[in-house]
């Protein structure tokens, strides 16, 4: 799966040369290209299975291309059509598109407008897989917001973000419950060549085990009881694009060996159907477990350890990035007072300490969760402590400094933290609204672990 394929195309036309030459020049330009006589031949199950469009000549013998358009419209309505002929007319055209066809071109035609055509008509397909995924209630709207953070282990995370975008390779995500390992992927998903294509997510626990084979690849309608209509698998919905495999430690070991298939070969076996379905996936795994620990214990496969284990991102815990934690509760206040219609415009200072100062073992979800709870309950401009869980106070007086040097440092990071995020991580800017110089807030930033790698 390292070189990404534009599709999968089938090739209808009964002069054998037509077939050929349109074969060369589509694989040329990265598509994989199947070829059928005739429709009847385009017809036959195998033919069509794991076909992703279908071009077609007009004019042929006994059944000609628009009674392919009808029975595809019929038996395959998710697959597209696109009809080339050297005789075309309007009304032929017309009858085509009606039918079902998604475009019509005329023979002798230009390969650029060719190869222009087929990538538009397999990208609209590609939309529509996902938004009927989306629409099914099996996906969640993609969210558009940027992950934030000034911290110097966020921005570490942004730099391999950054690296491992666009070498679509294999991306293992490690870190704890609640750390933004989906938003992570799909900033890696949105900075890479796929971002055209579909962003799939399935938690890997949350899928039983007598429904894993349906629910990753799918199946064809009647293919066991129970199977009333065609249903496409994750993998199949994610062709083109990226899928996110969360919590992937806990895929059953009979399922460990499918995906590494897909892995290796690029393709798999959807239950009935007799030829396998190939597909062009970019692969992100996530889990908050230890993977090599899992290895030892014989619940995960080492060879499908290593294909996963290519680039590795570690995400903080929120506890070691408590100087993002004002610019996360920014956003989170504002979106939630914008939803709930509340009047919350800020977060108060005295909040803004409970905050960072609690130490938030649920990570980022928790703070989500927390402040949604709280802007609801908030009534004023801005929020104010008494709108928080009773625990978060709570856990802040145990851990208020016992000592008047304590406090001081306490104090003195705070400020630090307060100036960089309000200066949006430049340290220039915020060793100016602090009233010192560049030397000592380098000085500052190392003492209390803030100097990072950004620049002011």
């Amino acid at each position: 799966m390292s070189r990404q394929s534009r599709g999968v195309l089938l090739v209808v036309d009964d002069e054998s040369y037509v077939r050929e030459s349109l074969a060369a020049l589509l694989e040329d330009r990265g598509f994989r290209v199947r070829t059928a006589a005739s429709v009847e031949q385009a017809l036959e199950g195998k033919r069509l299975h794991g076909v992703d469009a279908v071009l077609t000549d007009l004019k042929m013998p006994r059944a000609d291309g628009l009674e392919l358009v009808r029975s595809l419209a019929g038996s395959h309505p998710d697959l597209p059509v696109v009809v080339l002929t050297a005789y075309g007319t309007v009304r032929s055209a017309v009858e085509c598109v009606r039918a079902g066809a998604r475009d019509y071109l005329l023979k002798p035609t230009d390969p650029d407008e060719l190869t222009l055509v087929l990538d538009r008509t397999l990208s609209e397909s590609r939309r529509r897989r996902e938004l009927d995924y989306l629409r099914s209630g099996a996906g969640s709207l993609p969210k558009r917001r940027q992950p934030l953070g000034v911290s110097a282990a966020w921005r570490r995370v942004l730099s391999l973000v950054e690296a491992a975008a666009p070498a679509d390779t294999t991306v293992l995500l490690l870190g704890e419950t609640g750390t933004g390992k989906e938003e992570v992927a799909r900033l890696i998903h949105r900075q890479s060549a796929r971002a055209d294509g579909a962003f799939v997510a399935v938690n890997c626990a949350a899928v039983p085990e007598t429904l894993f084979e349906s629910e990753f690849f799918g199946h064809r309608r009647g293919a066991f009881t129970g199977a009333v209509a065609d249903r496409e698998g994750r993998f199949r919905i994610a062709h083109g694009g990226t899928l996110l495999l969360d919590e992937v430690d806990a895929l059953p070991l009979s399922a460990q060996a499918k995906v590494l298939r897909v892995l290796e070969e690029g393709s798999f076996d959807r239950v009935g159907d007799s030829e396998p379905t190939f597909v062009d996936v970019r692969l992100v795994c996530a889990c908050n477990s230890d993977l090599k620990a899992k290895v030892e214990e014989g619940t995960l496969r080492p060879d499908l350890y290593y294909r996963i284990h290519v680039f590795e991102i570690p995400l903080p815990p929120l506890r070691e990035r408590r100087e993002d934690i004002g610019l996360l509760a920014e956003a989170f206040v504002a979106e939630f007072a914008s939803r709930l219609g509340k009047p919350v415009r800020g977060v108060a200072p005295e909040t803004l300490r409970t905050l960072e100062g609690y130490a938030w073992p649920g990570n980022i979800r928790e703070l989500r969760n927390v402040l949604e709870r709280a802007v609801l309950l908030e009534n004023g401009e801005e929020l104010r402590p008494d709108s928080l869980p009773l625990d978060l106070e709570a856990d802040l007086a145990a851990s208020t400094p016992r000592t008047l040097r304590e406090a001081l440092v306490a104090e003195e990071k705070r400020l630090l933290v307060t100036a960089l995020r309000e200066a949006g991580g430049v340290r220039r800017e915020a060793a100016r609204r602090l009233g010192v110089d560049e030397r000592n807030m380098a000085y500052y930033l190392r003492k209390h672990g803030l100097m990072g790698d950004g620049s002011g």
